[in-house]
């Protein structure tokens, strides 16, 4: 191979440490990028990977993780990455980007999807310029910066927040840093929010195998009241960042202020331990979700994907953007589900979810 000839390829077993340290050096890594989150969706899912690497003087320049999300006939998607905000093309260059990119084409027409989908925006250049069109999603994602320890965090937050933080405490709420042991009780608070939210759940399979997976870059953290498991939340490291996938709480007792002591336990964690990001994940400006995550002093990044061009979903809403009235529409019908069903048949709508 010719010095500075880029080549790629699919990424195979052998190629994960070689994976993994890219990830941990890139800037714009999210530990969705790590090898994990693609064995934990394969195993639990089934779901088909093309994980995409780039070398230039036989180191890795490039990346591009693509799942293939397929129910014959009705959904064929390419999605870079499922389940997540941002799992997008890492490059060191826009040439390397735009050989991936256009590998990438290629694997949807050999694929034969109908959807090539990419979250996380992309240096403009030729092939995100021609094959794909930018999509603003109307979210953003909102990050802290965190200072070097957590005292520093406290002292930054209002009076109010602090007092919120020390209700839980007060009100006999507890929290301790779980296992995969916990993960049954754990389960059973995300399952019931999810069913209340009126929302398909993820697979306990799918949220075993990332803690497992990640190993000691992933964390439960379970809040506790009279021995009972009221709130549970899994956070996920790269070298730098966290980030928070998924956090749920049993809504009779959020008089108690559960939230807040898992979100600040998880903040106090990220910045003892010499993190410098915390990364809350996607809300709509405004909401009140994103009121909670605003509180803590996250700053908004507007949430930036694309799709390639000539495919259906550049013809429609995106799943994301539909109308709020379909929205509440099937919300309210699965929210009529028995618990016991909902979480039985969640996890098989779940898995074709991208989101």
């Amino acid at each position: 191979m010719a010095d500075n000839e880029i080549t790629i390829k699919t990424a195979q077993e052998p190629d994960k440490p070689q994976w993994d340290t890219y990830i941990l050096n890139h800037p714009n890594a999210t530990p969705y990028h790590l090898w994990a989150w693609k064995q934990a969706i394969e195993t639990a899912y089934g779901h088909r990977a093309t994980y995409l690497l780039a070398q230039k003087n036989n180191n890795i320049s490039g990346v591009l993780p693509l799942f293939q999300l397929r129910l014959a006939p009705f959904i064929n998607q390419l999605v870079s990455l499922p389940y997540c905000d941002v799992g997008n093309c890492l490059a060191d260059d826009s040439a390397t980007q735009d050989m991936l990119l256009n590998q990438a084409i290629r694997l949807k027409h050999n694929t034969k999807s109908t959807t090539l989908h990419l979250r996380g925006d992309l240096t403009p250049a030729a092939a995100a310029d021609h094959h794909f069109n930018r999509i603003n999603t109307g979210k953003v994602r909102l990050i802290l910066n965190l200072p070097s320890t957590s005292q520093a965090l406290f002292n930054s937050f209002k009076s109010k927040l602090r007092s919120q933080v020390r209700k839980a405490e007060k009100n006999g709420v507890q929290f301790r840093w779980g296992h995969l042991a916990d993960i049954d009780a754990a389960y059973h608070v995300f399952a019931k929010n999810m069913h209340e939210l009126g929302s398909p759940v993820h697979s306990k399979t799918f949220l075993r195998e990332v803690l497992s997976r990640f190993s000691n870059r992933a964390k439960i953290g379970l809040a506790e009241y009279n021995g009972k498991t009221i709130g549970m939340g899994i956070i996920l490291a790269t070298d730098n960042k966290i980030s928070i996938p998924w956090a749920s709480t049993l809504r009779v007792y959020n008089r108690l202020a559960p939230n807040m002591l898992l979100y600040w336990n998880f903040l106090k964690f990220s910045s003892d331990n010499g993190f410098q990001l915390f990364d809350f994940g996607r809300s709509t400006m405004g909401e009140g979700t994103y009121k909670f995550k605003q509180q803590w002093g996250a700053k908004p990044i507007p949430l930036i994907w694309y799709d390639a061009v000539n495919t259906p979903s550049n013809k429609a809403p995106h799943p994301q953007n539909g109308t709020h009235a379909n929205r509440e529409h099937l919300s309210a019908a699965w929210r009529k589900l028995p618990l016991t069903l909902a979480t039985r048949i969640g996890p098989q709508v779940r898995k074709y979810i991208n989101l």
